[in-house]
């Protein structure tokens, strides 16, 4: 643990622990009360040194007691990863009516994590990560129209209309069919590289236009699953002095409301963590506007890549461990409501 042994680890939880329950620097004289290491105010200052030495607590003032820095954060986070899987405590009164829509279902979440945390909170909806093509079928609607059934896994359905010089006969339309189905089934968009577009094209021969239609609908009903972030306690920053400075607060609420950013920061936590907590301390948060805040994230998934994002965005001193426990409970009662079928 980077030179801590048992006696720093402790006096390092301890100071964390009450600055984030009073936002004042910690002294000697408080840990010494505080643990049960019956150890002197010396001893006890001579260990923040050495703690201060290896970077986990910094003394904004001279004369002053020691605050955490980020190093200091991020071991206290760490350890409450691997301590606090097992110990996930009752959030109030979480009841959600099965039969909401799902953006109402989201916003009341968000809303209700804002007032048990009394911090900033973000929900995204959940997203098909890697959606692939499950099924097409194309159907001759008249004479000069052809519609495309593009049904992609996750159950997500795009119709598209297809304009006709002329209609086509069923054996036609049997061919273009197998030869969508054998060729883009199972695919993702990535997947469907230039070789097999070009090879298609060529099956196809006088009808390669109407498959380069339907390759444009497939890439389009991707791109249209846009994803929603319902953001709510944005005005709680100003509860806590290190945020509620006048340009650092308005920055911060424009990022909250205006949420464009935050889809980068939903973006990163998908990418680096399959499922469960992901923290950001500090300049670690790829918002520049959150660098004096801690951002902490959950993974909620609906099924195999359909995944959404719960955020909570606060000061560094915040309650990682009543944030977590909180994110891990919502997560799991999230997964298990959208599982089940609205009655």
């Amino acid at each position: 643990m980077d030179g801590l042994d048992e006696r720093k680890m402790k006096i390092l939880d301890a100071i964390i622990r009450t600055y984030l329950e009073t936002g004042e620097p910690v002294g000697s004289r408080t840990i010494s009360k505080y643990t049960d290491l019956n150890l002197s105010s010396a001893t006890i200052r001579n260990e923040m040194s050495d703690l201060e030495e290896l970077g986990y607590i910094v003394q904004p003032h001279t004369s002053a007691g020691r605050i955490p820095s980020d190093k200091g954060y991020r071991f206290y986070v760490d350890h409450l990863l691997e301590t606090k899987d097992e110990e996930i405590s009752s959030m109030k009164e979480f009841v959600i009516d099965h039969t909401e829509k799902m953006d109402q279902v989201l916003k009341q979440i968000a809303k209700m994590l804002a007032q048990n945390t009394n911090y900033a909170t973000m929900v995204t909806s959940p997203k098909y990560n890697g959606n692939k093509v499950k099924f097409i079928q194309l159907s001759q609607l008249d004479d000069g129209q052809l519609l495309a059934v593009i049904v992609m896994e996750a159950n997500v359905v795009k119709n598209k209309i297809i304009p006709l010089d002329a209609p086509l006969d069923n054996e036609t339309l049997l061919r273009l069919n197998v030869l969508l189905n054998s060729t883009l089934n199972g695919l993702s968009i990535p997947e469907i590289n230039l070789g097999t577009i070009s090879k298609m094209k060529e099956q196809a021969g006088s009808y390669s236009d109407i498959v380069g239609i339907v390759l444009d609908a497939v890439a389009e009903t991707i791109s249209q699953e846009e994803m929603e972030i319902y953001t709510s306690g944005a005005t709680n920053i100003f509860k806590y002095p290190e945020l509620s400075d006048s340009q650092k607060a308005s920055e911060l609420i424009y990022t909250l409301e205006e949420k464009q950013q935050l889809a980068t920061l939903v973006s990163d936590s998908l990418n680096n963590n399959e499922t469960g907590i992901q923290v950001y301390i500090g300049n670690e948060s790829p918002i520049q506007t959150m660098k004096d805040c801690s951002v902490v994230t959950a993974t909620y998934e609906l099924g195999e890549g359909i995944k959404g994002t719960v955020g909570i965005i606060g000061p560094k001193r915040m309650d990682y461990e009543k944030v977590m426990d909180s994110l891990k409970l919502l997560t799991t009662q999230l997964d298990d409501m959208m599982k089940k079928p609205s009655t």
